[in-house]
């Protein structure tokens, strides 16, 4: 694993290493793909939450809601108890459904399935994380 630190006086599409790094590969130079990107987890009181029930996967909220000056789309979330939101299942219940790839299951062997249990694709009381990303 490595440790990537932010610095904005690197210029854009370039990444820097260490020393180190660079002796433990026997290399001056690199070919890398890098994305600048932040994750960013906000906290919102109950209040402001409330206004997203109803809300489904792919919908386009605002992001002043959470004190962002853009648009947010909603990507998927868990509930209360750790169960994945699937875009596929309609409505704010769990589902006991057979999968056969992500979001809820990840096969190890290629034709793997499984019978899991997710949320479904619309924000309830229950869903405690809620997963966007920022539209421009």
């Amino acid at each position: 694993h490595f440790k990537i630190e932010l610095d904005n006086s690197v210029p854009e599409n370039e990444v820097w290493i260490s020393k180190t790094m660079s002796e433990k590969f026997g290399l001056d130079e690199f070919e890398a793909l890098a994305y600048r990107t932040k994750s960013v987890q906000i906290s919102i009181d109950q209040n402001k939450a409330s206004s997203l029930i109803g809300s489904k996967i792919g919908d386009v909220i605002d992001g002043s809601l959470v004190g962002i000056p853009a648009k947010l789309k909603i990507t998927g979330g868990s509930d209360n108890s750790g169960f994945a939101m699937r875009f596929d299942v309609t409505g704010s219940a769990k589902r006991k459904i057979l999968l056969s790839g992500p979001p809820g299951f990840y096969p190890e062997e290629d034709g793997q399935r499984r019978r899991r249990t997710v949320r479904g694709n619309m924000i309830s009381q229950d869903v405690v994380q809620v997963n966007t990303i920022i539209i421009r």
